[in-house]
């Protein structure tokens, strides 16, 4: 089951001018910036009340990230979702007839698993759903 909006992913060019662009809009500074080496991301975390925005700028040319702002520019990339049991999640969402670009989760930023649902399925908006990496869950993946 889908808990909450975890975070919104944010595609830029350049994380340290996006990171004093949000800093001065959101008055608050990034309180986590992180590599993400096997997706070919840098990622940086700024936390406005409850909810969260993921800065996501590319490492490598030929990564998701670079193919998302080569193709549609910078600007919103995803929206995360918080779930419970993302294994159980994913099994769901394949039942109800979406299309998922992850069958099964991986290591994200944030100490996360995530996985993905191709935006053809979801009326052209990715979907990211997270879940919270806690020691049982680590050991099992």
């Amino acid at each position: 089951m889908i808990n909450k909006i975890e975070h919104l992913g944010i595609a830029v060019h350049n994380i340290e001018e996006a990171n004093q662009m949000y800093e001065k809009l959101l008055g608050v500074a990034s309180y986590k910036q992180e590599l993400v080496e096997e997706q070919g991301v840098l990622t940086s975390f700024f936390k406005v009340g409850k909810s969260k925005i993921e800065l996501l700028a590319s490492t490598e040319d030929d990564s998701p990230i670079s193919k998302f702002i080569a193709k549609r520019g910078e600007g919103i990339h995803h929206i995360a979702f918080e779930v419970e049991d993302i294994k159980k999640e994913l099994k769901r969402l394949q039942s109800e007839g979406f299309q998922l670009i992850d069958k099964v989760p991986k290591k994200g930023a944030d100490n996360k698993l995530i996985a993905f649902v191709h935006p053809k399925s979801t009326n052209g908006t990715l979907i990211e759903l997270c879940q919270e990496i806690s020691g049982n869950i680590a050991k099992s993946t």
